[in-house]
């Protein structure tokens, strides 16, 4: 069975910093390309980030600069730093294997900025 569990998540002040993880089961992490997703109130998925089996980063425009995936395949886990956090970075964010089109996503970690 696929898990997804992710963790990090809490209330931060504006600018602040976060690291989010994504603790992967079930199947073969290492063969997956991974994706963070975020949901904020009232709104749909948003693609955060992706990763490449071989560690190939793509980010979303809007964040590009604010955030950095990572991976660690001996531990199966997906990283997902954030910093200079800003109200709008205000959501639920989801750990999902494969791309953005994918329906395989953990129950979420929220992440609240202050404001």
């Amino acid at each position: 069975e696929v898990r997804l569990v992710e963790s990090g998540g809490g209330s931060v002040e504006p600018g602040g910093s976060l690291r989010l993880s994504c603790a992967a089961s079930g199947f073969a992490f290492e063969n997956s390309a991974m994706t963070w997703v975020r949901q904020a109130p009232g709104r749909g998925l948003e693609w955060v980030s992706s990763i490449t089996t071989d560690h190939r980063p793509s980010y979303s425009e809007i964040l590009k600069g604010r955030i950095a995936i990572s991976r660690d395949n001996i531990k199966a886990t997906l990283y997902l730093q954030l910093d200079s956090l800003t109200t709008e970075d205000t959501a639920m964010y989801f750990c999902v294997k494969g791309f953005a089109d994918s329906e395989v996503r953990g129950q979420g970690t929220q992440v609240t900025v202050l404001g």
